[in-house]
């Protein structure tokens, strides 16, 4: 017998099934499959954007890809290997120092930037104060840009000039924006920009000047990680590199726990869809058991009826899949509306990823839950034309359970891309599973002895549950997994709210003084208790470089990518004090104490 064309297939297939369009699990099945998709997509849309704005903001807070910063000036070979990468290249020095005028004396940061600065965002400077701002340009040589903040404090006007070091500077405009701008020691004094050209004639930057050193790159991404690669071994003591994903750890470390969270909630929607689109299914196969016997009668084999009902089943999905799609990317439009407040306004639009994962979250769940039911109508016998008692026989309990948990597993693997994540949820929920649904079972046959001396209406109530208890069971665990589900989530969200709130402790210090003179410090603490009752202790500070422990190497104690390794190739700002802080606790040794006649006074780390 020939066998009938696939694409004939496909056309019987979408007749029949745009005839069975009203059915009740028709319906369901596709509304069910729409929430999946709409869920996952609109949840990856808002995480994927969310991280497209991070690292958009991240680059611009380093004014560039990548950065090589220092306490020391690069090596030629260092600049020279970017260079031949063909990189944009821009370098910025940056120190603090006194600006002296006839008015007075001011504290200040200069930061000596080349023609090049910055290769990511934009420098801003007004003509004067309060005046508008506009974009573009740099210092020229023999000019300076401040802050409006150091006008005001030396009674200075645009025109004036300034004395950097030996070298005398006339102020053109005033500073208003920096894209690289730190929350670091220079940004807490007024800003004062000279052209990189200047800087020698200065004088200020001597051996032993705290000056900070920074070459900004931007190219390519595998020319920038060519770079990383070239430069990391050879990286002296003081040097790092830092991108857009080092510079912003904490941010990203809680963004991706709440993407993660957004994520886990999506899977309670992709879970109760699931259960939608198996019991659908099981009703969908059942309901064609007559219409499968009547086509193998015809002359289809068994393989072209699975083929016929999987071509229906295909097109359905792929109509609610991209519905879904459609719906999730429309309500993640919604959602940036809603909080335009809160976030940037050049948001990248996402791409097309979280789409397709969303479409293929949608296919997953129909194939691992509706592939059993649909298997049956592929061994319906043909006799059952004529005796409609004949049922086909029932699919592998292995196979049933097993492409459920196996896309399950998929989607958790997808959503979490947490592998560990994954085998955890899912081995307590077969756990769980197991352990529920044994006392289900024990549950509804213990209703069997009880009804037996029932009234009626108890009996005939709950019978129809006793004739089948092994689905009862199934159904009553499925429902009530996913409500325990979604009481998890809802007590995630409390815990993720409260671990982000715990990161900082109660009465936190938001305020900070530095540089404060010794003649002065009496002064200023007697100010600082008449003006806060949680004031917190002064401490002197001095730089300083971890270069051993106990005679031993700390690059031979502290491994790579730890979290102390950080703490080693740069310098540390020490503090001392004679007596241990309230709040610390001593774990292990003795509290250092100087003693008379010690040329090394002892450190705490």
């Amino acid at each position: 017998m020939a066998r009938l064309p696939l694409l004939r297939l496909f056309s019987l297939a979408i007749r029949q099934l745009l005839r069975d369009a009203r059915a009740g699990e028709l319906r369901v099945l596709f509304f069910a499959l729409v929430v999946a998709v709409a869920a996952s997509t609109a949840i990856g849309y808002f995480g994927a954007r969310l991280n497209g704005a991070m690292m958009l903001r991240a680059t611009e807070f380093l004014g560039a890809d990548l950065v090589l910063e220092g306490s020391s000036p690069a090596r030629e070979e260092q600049i020279r290997s970017g260079t031949e990468l063909r990189l944009n290249h821009a370098q910025v020095v940056e120190f603090s120092s006194v600006i002296a005028t006839d008015n007075g004396i001011q504290l200040s940061s200069i930061k000596a930037v080349d023609r090049a600065y910055p290769l990511r965002g934009e420098l801003k400077s007004a003509p004067a104060p309060f005046a508008v701002e506009v974009s573009g340009g740099e210092p020229q040589p023999g000019e300076a840009w401040v802050e409006a903040r150091l006008l005001t404090a030396l009674d200075l006007k645009i025109g004036d000039s300034i004395d950097v070091g030996m070298k005398t500077l006339k102020l053109t405009r005033v500073l208003t924006y920096e894209p690289d701008r730190a929350g670091n020691f220079y940004s807490l004094t007024p800003r004062v920009m000279i052209n990189l050209d200047d800087l020698a004639a200065t004088g200020v930057v001597q051996p032993g000047s705290r000056v900070s050193y920074r070459e900004l790159w931007r190219g390519e991404p595998q020319a920038l990680e060519t770079y990383r690669q070239l430069i990391k071994p050879g990286l002296a003591a003081n040097q790092r590199i830092q991108d857009a994903r080092d510079g912003n750890r904490q941010i990203g470390g809680a963004l991706g726990k709440a993407e993660r969270y957004l994520n886990m909630a999506s899977l309670v929607a992709v879970l109760l869809a699931g259960v939608a689109v198996a019991l659908s299914a099981n009703r969908f196969a059942s309901r064609r058991f007559d219409a499968s016997a009547l086509l193998r009668c015809l002359g289809l084999s068994r393989r072209e009826t699975m083929v016929l009902f999987s071509l229906q089943l295909t097109a359905l999905g792929l109509l609610a899949a991209l519905s879904g799609a459609l719906l999730g990317w429309l309500a993640q439009l919604g959602l940036f509306a809603l909080l335009h407040d809160l976030l940037p306004s050049d948001v990248p639009p996402g791409g097309v990823f979280p789409a397709i994962a969303g479409i293929g979250t949608g296919l997953v769940a129909l194939a691992g839950f509706a592939l059993p039911p649909l298997a049956a109508l592929g061994r319906v016998p043909p006799l059952r034309v004529l005796r409609r008692d004949m049922l086909p026989i029932p699919s592998s309990t292995w196979m049933v359970y097993g492409a459920a948990l196996g896309a399950l597993g998929l989607i958790m693997w997808r959503l979490s891309l947490d592998l560990l994540l994954t085998f955890a949820l899912l081995g307590g929920g077969v756990v769980a599973a197991v352990i529920l649904g044994g006392l289900l079972l024990l549950l509804l046959n213990s209703l069997r002895r009880l009804l037996a001396r029932a009234s009626l209406p108890w009996r005939l109530g709950l019978g129809q549950l006793l004739r089948h208890p092994l689905a009862a069971a199934g159904q009553a665990l499925a429902f009530g997994l996913i409500l325990l589900s979604m009481a998890l989530i809802a007590l995630l969200r409390g815990e993720l709210l409260d671990t982000w709130q715990n990161q900082l402790p109660k009465n936190a210090p938001n305020y900070f003084a530095l540089n404060i003179l010794p003649a002065d410090k009496q002064a200023f603490t007697d100010h600082l208790v008449n003006v806060s009752a949680q004031a917190a202790p002064l401490y002197p500070v001095v730089p300083g470089r971890l270069i051993s422990i106990n005679d031993e190497a700390v690059q031979q104690i502290v491994s790579k990518d730890s979290a102390g390794d950080r703490a080693i190739q740069r310098d540390l700002s020490l503090t001392w004090a004679a007596d241990l802080p309230a709040g610390n606790k001593l774990t292990a040794g003795e509290w250092w104490k100087d003693q008379p006649g010690d040329e090394i006074p002892g450190v705490s780390v």
